[in-house]
C-alpha cells in the first residue's frame, strides 16, 4: 500500500522518508524523530502525555557483552518536544526481573525505586511510572499514546464490545487499572493469550502500539488511531447534534470578549484564594458546542476519564451560574452572585477528599477550580502560570472532544470517584510534584510594560520574564512589538499596540492582560520621549505632548489598572519610570523636567490613596541611559549635547564621569531597580529609587 498523506483522514502523516534516511543506523535518533512528530498532532497525544520506546542492542560497559536496552521517554517529559536528554535508558533484563521481586499490587509503589537498579545509561532522564509497561512487552518500538478518539472508545460503556467491532481479534483490551508495574504484567498477559495482536487498548486510558522499525511502529499507530476516528465520525453522520443540541446560544464573538475580560479578574482573585494564579480564555467552537449544550450538567459533573485528562483539570470543572445578559460592570453584584458558587466547589472538593483519603495521603490541595465554564461565552482555565492554564485548557478540549466521542458511538463513563483520588493523591504523583524546580520570584505574576518595545522598557521586559513574570508589552509601533516578541514566547509575553494618551487604547491593552493572562499585578510606566529646548523654543505642541504622554499616560494607566486590581483583591505594584530631571533644575529642560516632576509626584499622591488596598506605587529615576535607549535618539541627544557644549559622541562619556560612581548606565540597571521593586521591596511605598551612579545634586534627601 502507497503510504501518504492521503491515506488518513483524522490524523497528521508526517514522516519525511528524505529526512529519515539521513537518520538510518541511529535507531535513537529515529525514535526520537518518531517521538516528535507523533506529538506534533493533538489528535494523538496531548502535550506532556504519552510516552514512546525503542530497543536496542549496545554493549555493556562492565562486561563486554551485547546487551538489550530499553530506551524510553523519562518521567515529565512530552514527546512533542523530547530530546536525548530527555529519555532513559535501561537493562531490558534487569528490568523484567524485577518480576522475581514483585510482591503484588498493594506493593506498586515500592517498585519504583528499583527501576534505579536497571539503569544502563547514566545521563537518564528519572524513569516513569509507565516504563514497565514498555519494558514488559517484546517488541522493539513501542508507543503508548492518549488521542482522544482511543479514549473516547476506552470510556464508553460498552468500549471492549466496540475496540472487537472496529478491530475484530486483531486489537487487544485490558480494563481500567493504575499505571505501574501490575498493568505491565496486565499487557503482557494480554499478548499471550491474544497472540498477533497488533496493538492494546487501555480502559479509560489510553492506547499502546508497536513494531518492528520506528516507521512501522507509527504507521501502526496512525492507521489505529485513524480506524478509531473515522469509526465515530460514521457513527456521528447518523446522530442528532452533539451533546443533546444546544441550550445556549453563544454571544457574538466581541460581546463574549468583553465579557470575558470584564469577569477574569474577579475569577482570577477567587481562584487564587490560596496561591495566585495565571488564566487562559477559550472560546472556541469545539468549547461552546459543549458548554452551551442540553448534555453540559450531566456530563461536567461525570468528570474526566484519563488520568491524563484529570490530573491537569481537577476532576470536574465549575459551571458559572450566570445568565449572559447579565452586566458584569458592577464588581461587588458579581462577587455577590458567583462567591457562594466558588465555596459550593470547594466544599464538594473537600468532601471528595475526606470521603476518599487513605492514612497516608498527602494533604488536600488547593480547592479552588482549575476549569471554569462560562454558557454563552467560554471557558476559563487558572493554574501556576501561563502554560499550565494553557495546557489545562488544551486537555479540558481533549476530554470534550472523549465524551462527545463516546456520546456518539455508545454512552460516556467517568472513572470512579476513589479511582480518580487515587491517582491525583498518588504517593509517586506527590513525589513528582516535590521534584519541581522551586518557582522564580515573580511566578503567578503579571505585568503590563508601556513603552514596551523600547530600550528601557524593553530590557524592564525581559528582566520580568526572566524572573517569571508573564508580560504585557505596549507600544506605539506594532512593527517594532512584533520584533520585541521574537524574544518571547506565547507563554511568557503578549503585545498590544497601544498609544498612551488615547485612553480607549490603554482599555483594550487592559482587555488583552485579561484575556490572555487573566488580570495584572505590576504596571510598569515606561513609555516616553524627551524634548530638550529653552523655554522660548518649546512650543506649546511639545508642552501638551510631554505632559499627555508622561503624566497623562501614567495617570490613564493606574487608573484603568487599579481597577483591575481591585476586582482581583490581591493588591498590586505599580512603578513609574520617571527621571533625573523631575528632581534637577537644569538649563534647557523645563517641558520634561516639569512632566517628568509631576510623575514623582503623582506617585506620592497615588501610594497615600492605594495603600488600603495593598497596592504599591513606586518611582525609579534613571540618567542619562543612553546606550540601547531609543530616547537618544535625534533631537533629544543634539540638545542635551548643545546644552553640555560637547558632541552627542561623547555624551556617553560625558554622562558617566559626571556621577559619583563613574558608571555608564544600561537599561538593564533600570530593569533590574523595577525588579526589586516588585520582588523585594515588597513593603515599600511612594518611594523613590535613583539609578544614575550617583547624582549628589539628585539624592532624594
Amino acid at each position: 500500500m502507497d503510504i501518504n498523506a492521503k491515506t488518513f483522514r483524522n490524523v497528521n502523516y508526517l514522516w519525511d522518508h528524505d529526512h529519515s534516511k539521513k537518520l538510518e543506523g541511529d535507531e535513537l535518533a529515529l525514535f526520537l524523530y518518531r517521538s516528535n512528530i507523533l506529538g506534533a498532532d493533538l489528535r494523538i497525544t496531548n502535550y506532556g502525555g504519552g510516552n514512546t520506546s525503542c530497543k536496542t542492542l549496545e554493549k555493556d560497559p562492565l562486561t563486554g557483552n551485547t546487551v538489550e536496552v530499553m530506551w524510553v521517554k523519562g518521567s515529565g517529559g512530552d514527546i512533542g518536544t523530547l530530546t536525548r536528554e530527555g529519555i532513559a535508558g535501561l537493562y531490558t533484563e534487569r528490568l523484567r526481573n524485577l518480576k522475581t521481586v514483585y510482591r503484588g499490587i498493594e506493593h506498586e509503589d515500592e517498585m519504583v525505586a528499583l527501576f534505579n537498579h536497571c539503569i544502563y545509561d547514566l545521563n537518564s532522564k528519572a524513569p516513569s511510572i509507565d516504563t514497565p509497561l514498555h519494558g514488559l512487552l517484546p517488541f522493539k518500538h513501542i508507543d503508548h499514546l492518549h488521542p482522544d478518539a482511543l479514549i473516547a472508545i476506552a470510556a464508553a460503556k460498552d468500549g471492549q464490545k466496540i475496540t472487537k467491532e472496529i478491530w475484530g481479534d486483531t486489537m487487544g483490551w485490558v480494563p481500567w487499572q493504575r499505571p505501574g508495574f501490575d498493568l505491565g504484567l496486565q499487557l503482557e498477559k494480554c499478548l499471550e493469550e491474544n497472540p498477533g495482536i497488533r496493538g492494546i487498548v487501555l480502559g479509560n486510558h489510553g492506547l499502546f502500539t508497536w513494531g518492528d522499525s520506528s516507521y512501522e511502529c507509527y504507521i501502526n499507530s496512525l492507521e489505529v488511531i485513524d480506524a478509531a476516528a473515522n469509526y465515530i465520525e460514521e457513527k456521528a453522520e447518523k446522530r442528532g447534534p452533539s451533546f443533546g443540541g444546544s441550550r445556549v446560544e453563544s454571544l457574538p464573538e466581541d460581546v463574549r470578549q468583553e465579557k470575558a475580560a470584564m469577569l477574569a479578574p474577579v475569577l482570577r482573585g477567587l481562584c487564587s484564594s490560596e496561591k495566585a494564579m495565571v488564566g487562559h480564555f477559550n472560546d472556541t467552537e469545539a468549547v461552546l458546542e459543549f458548554i452551551n449544550s442540553n448534555d453540559l450538567e450531566r456530563l461536567a459533573a461525570m468528570g474526566t476519564s484519563c488520568p491524563d485528562h484529570f490530573l491537569r483539570t481537577k476532576i470536574k470543572p465549575l459551571v458559572l451560574s450566570i445568565d449572559t445578559n447579565y452586566p458584569l460592570e458592577d464588581t461587588e453584584a458579581i462577587l455577590k452572585m458567583i462567591e457562594p458558587q466558588f465555596e459550593k466547589y470547594r466544599k464538594e472538593y473537600a468532601d471528595y477528599y475526606e470521603s476518599c483519603k487513605h492514612p497516608n495521603s498527602p494533604a488536600m490541595r488547593d480547592p479552588n477550580p482549575v476549569v471554569i465554564i462560562y454558557p454563552g461565552v467560554g471557558m476559563f482555565t487558572f493554574a501556576k502560570n501561563k502554560q499550565t492554564a494553557r495546557v489545562a485548557s488544551e486537555f479540558y478540549v481533549n476530554a470534550i472532544n472523549v465524551m462527545r466521542g463516546s456520546e456518539t458511538i455508545s454512552e460516556y463513563t467517568a472513572l470512579p470517584r476513589q479511582e480518580a483520588f487515587n491517582i491525583e493523591y498518588w504517593l509517586l504523583e506527590e513525589a513528582k510534584l516535590k521534584r519541581m524546580p522551586p518557582e522564580k520570584p515573580l511566578s503567578r505574576k503579571i505585568a503590563i510594560v508601556t513603552g514596551g518595545s523600547g530600550g528601557i522598557g524593553k530590557a524592564i521586559a525581559d528582566k520580568l520574564v526572566a524572573e517569571g513574570a508573564n508580560v504585557l508589552l505596549t507600544d506605539l509601533d506594532e512593527k517594532n512589538l512584533i520584533e520585541a516578541m521574537k524574544s518571547f514566547n506565547k507563554d511568557e509575553a503578549s503585545v498590544a499596540e497601544c498609544d498612551v494618551t488615547d485612553e480607549n487604547a490603554i482599555i483594550k491593552a487592559y482587555k488583552k492582560a485579561s484575556i490572555d493572562f487573566g488580570g495584572v499585578d505590576i504596571i510598569v510606566h515606561s513609555a516616553g520621549l524627551a524634548i530638550s529646548k529653552p523655554l522660548e523654543d518649546t512650543s506649546v505642541k511639545e508642552w501638551d505632548l510631554l505632559q499627555d504622554v508622561l503624566v497623562k499616560g501614567q495617570f490613564l494607566m493606574v487608573q484603568h489598572g487599579v481597577n483591575i486590581m481591585k476586582k482581583q483583591g490581591r493588591g498590586g505594584s505599580i512603578i513609574n519610570i520617571a527621571s533625573k530631571n523631575g528632581l534637577v533644575a537644569g538649563p534647557n529642560n523645563v517641558g520634561y523636567g516639569t512632566a517628568k516632576a509631576a510623575q514623582q509626584h503623582m506617585t506620592r499622591l497615588l501610594a497615600s490613596e492605594l495603600g488600603k488596598y495593598k497596592i504599591r506605587v513606586n518611582t525609579v529615576n534613571p540618567d542619562g541611559v543612553i546606550i540601547g535607549s531609543k530616547i537618544w535618539e535625534g533631537e533629544w541627544a543634539e540638545g542635551r549635547a548643545k546644552a553640555y557644549g560637547i558632541s552627542v559622541d561623547e555624551l556617553p562619556s560625558h554622562y558617566a564621569k559626571r556621577n559619583l560612581l563613574n558608571e555608564i548606565i544600561l537599561p538593564e540597571d533600570i530593569a533590574n531597580a523595577v525588579f526589586s521593586l516588585c520582588a523585594i521591596l515588597d513593603k515599600s511605598t511612594g518611594n523613590t529609587i535613583n539609578v544614575d551612579g550617583g547624582m549628589a545634586n539628585a539624592f532624594v534627601r
